[in-house]
């Protein structure tokens, strides 16, 4: 135990904390930027088995803030590079590495046997599916999300209110690091507070993280917290995020992307229908409408307009997420 010698002093964790650690199973979403910082940090608490989630390649663009890889790493799968490094700082616990996207159609697999998740995918389509995949389970859910030099992290699930209960609408943009940039440092700095988080979740430390979220402001060097136990889930359902495994020969399939932007739907029989278009299209009484387009952003907004004139069946399929 000399490896964990310096937590185990403090009187809230101990020996029994750290055998807590040692036999807590935590699903990871996403080896990028947050990931890069808070997995080491597990690695190195003693967490005994992490199950990460990526299907990304180390691109040389990523360097700048995912340290957790170098030169070597460049165009290998994340989830390899990561579980070769963080093994070589401590080989006593298990990484389990599967370069695959986080989806509707594996979600329930990827949460098996596991105690908490840590949404570090920072991607509002996998951070609703997880969360809407966890609420009812009653995992915590530990999730971030960074831009340029601001972001937040908060916990959600298990004891506190759903992602939805705090954010009911989807975001109005789908800008994120590859469109509009990003810090290191402002990566970095979120990613620890998710390990922060995760760890005093699974030691049962008190006050919980859970129903709480803080905001990082590195542009005016403003941080602030809140808490948010007592926020209501939402009266109705939230649309689902699905894939394209799970559409089915009966759905009504609107893609609302032109064909230059996609030239081809994600099936044969999808109507395209622009957003523009949308008042005048008179949707179906019995079918699933399952609303496609590149992010969710236009899908979300559609579905909200179609969910107004009556329509209860709707889906949002995110066409860029595998």
């Amino acid at each position: 135990m000399d490896r964990y010698q310096r937590q185990m002093m403090l009187p809230e964790i101990g020996e029994q904390g750290q055998q807590r650690l040692s036999q807590a199973r935590v699903l990871v979403v996403g080896a990028g930027g947050l990931g890069s910082t808070l997995l080491p940090l597990l690695v190195g608490a003693g967490v005994g088995y992490i199950r990460l989630y990526d299907d990304d390649d180390v691109a040389l663009h990523n360097l700048h803030r995912q340290t957790l890889f170098d030169m070597q790493d460049v165009a290998q799968p994340k989830v390899t590079s990561a579980q070769r490094a963080l093994l070589r700082r401590n080989p006593l616990v298990r990484v389990e590495p599967l370069p695959l996207p986080l989806t509707a159609s594996n979600v329930q697999q990827a949460l098996h046997n596991i105690d908490l998740v840590i949404d570090a995918a920072d991607n509002f389509a996998v951070t609703y599916q997880l969360s809407d995949a966890c609420h009812p389970l009653g995992i915590p859910l530990i999730s971030a999300s960074v831009l340029g030099r601001q972001g937040y992290v908060g916990g959600f699930c298990a004891s506190a209110p759903s992602y939805r209960a705090v954010f009911p609408r989807l975001p109005g943009s789908a800008a994120n690091c590859n469109t509009a940039g990003v810090m290191g440092p402002a990566v970095a700095a979120l990613g620890a507070l998710q390990a922060q988080m995760a760890l005093s979740v699974l030691l049962g430390l008190a006050p919980s993280p859970l129903g709480c979220l803080v905001n990082c402001d590195f542009v005016h060097w403003h941080f602030r917290q809140f808490r948010f136990d007592g926020a209501g889930e939402p009266d109705q359902p939230g649309v689902p995020f699905i894939d394209a495994r799970l559409l089915t020969a009966e759905d009504c399939i609107v893609e609302l992307r032109s064909r230059e932007e996609a030239p081809v739907s994600v099936a044969a029989w999808a109507q395209r229908i622009l957003p523009q278009q949308l008042d005048a299209w008179q949707p179906p009484v019995n079918q699933r409408i399952v609303l496609v387009c590149a992010s969710g952003i236009r899908a979300a907004q559609a579905a909200t307009a179609l969910a107004q004139r009556g329509c209860t069946r709707l889906a949002i399929l995110a066409a860029n997420r595998p």
